[in-house]
């Protein structure tokens, strides 16, 4: 072992930005899940300690992502050493915000520090979508940019099929999670099974349009098309309590648009200067404290590094 023990953060995400259902996503800065990981005698990984679930994450190590993406590693570096993992979960579960992919990353690479450094980051990306896999299904569109960071594009789950978007500067974010819980299952369980070609070429055209934007750093564009799908939200729009109240507030406080996080109930607002991202962040809030729900709204950024990693203790 390199060290006596290592810590690592993996940033909360929002996937399909809108339109790009299962392939587009970026990171959020200043919310994650965060692990510690200590050498053990006996080989393989294990959950010491989980903080912060409320109680519902399994200890068991096939059944815990951060656990089954740790083994994954050991795996792949043909190890025989034991890791222990302390998890700390700063995301919600069923938030929509990647929270099992924040935890995946963040036990892959604490684990690769532990161990020196021996790969690369984007060499741990298979270990990562192996956690996924274990609760959202094996695919990259959270796990990516929790780990690189930034906006990414994913075609597929190979190295290669993953690439980093540009970033324009003046993008606000404004996230607002309700108190309810929408297990991804759920969410996916709703989608349409076949989709009409009118609606097929009008969602490959927004996504085109969404990176055009992206290349062209122009954010009204960027959210312009986010808010185009008329596929994937439509379908999920009555999971996500208050989305039409809510979307009209975000409106009328100056933001660009507002879409679902990931499979939600997350709902993300672009904004495009900090004084309209607050007024957003105000106007969100009273829509769900009106109607006496509980939320939580935060304010951010783009992440534009992905999983870190430092020796803990």
């Amino acid at each position: 072992m390199a060290f006596a023990s290592a810590r690592a953060f993996a940033p909360a995400t929002v996937a399909n930005l809108g339109v790009g259902f299962d392939i587009l996503g970026l990171a959020v800065e200043g919310v994650g899940d965060t692990v510690i990981v200590e050498p053990r005698t006996e080989p393989g990984a294990v959950i010491l300690s989980i903080t912060g679930d409320k109680g519902q994450i399994s200890h068991e190590p096939d059944r815990n992502v951060a656990t089954v993406a740790a083994n994954a590693l050991l795996k792949q570096l043909d190890s025989k050493v034991g890791v222990g993992i302390h998890l700390q979960k700063g995301l919600p579960i069923g938030s929509g915000l990647g929270s099992s992919a924040a935890s995946a990353v963040a036990a892959v690479v604490a684990v690769n520090h532990l161990l020196g450094e021996p790969l690369p980051r984007e060499a741990l990306l298979p270990a990562c979508l192996e956690g996924e896999a274990a609760v959202s299904g094996y695919h990259a569109d959270n796990v990516a940019p929790a780990l690189l960071g930034g906006i990414t594009l994913t075609t597929g789950t190979a190295l290669e099929q993953i690439k980093r978007m540009p970033v324009p500067d003046d993008i606000y974010l404004v996230l607002v999670t309700p108190d309810v819980v929408v297990p991804t299952r759920e969410a996916r369980a709703v989608l349409p099974q076949m989709v009409a070609l009118r609606d097929m070429v009008h969602q490959t055209g927004a996504v085109a349009q969404l990176v055009d934007a992206l290349y062209r750093s122009d954010v009204r564009a960027m959210a312009a098309a986010m808010a185009s799908d008329r596929v994937v939200e439509p379908a999920r729009a009555h999971l996500m309590p208050y989305l039409t109240e809510a979307r009209a507030a975000a409106s009328a406080a100056g933001a660009l648009s507002l879409i679902i996080s990931g499979a939600g109930p997350t709902l993300c607002a672009i904004c495009d200067t900090v004084s309209t991202a607050d007024g957003t962040a105000e106007a969100l809030k009273h829509v769900y404290v009106e109607r006496a729900m509980e939320c939580v709204v935060r304010q951010s950024r783009v992440n534009q590094t992905g999983a870190i990693s430092d020796v803990s203790g």
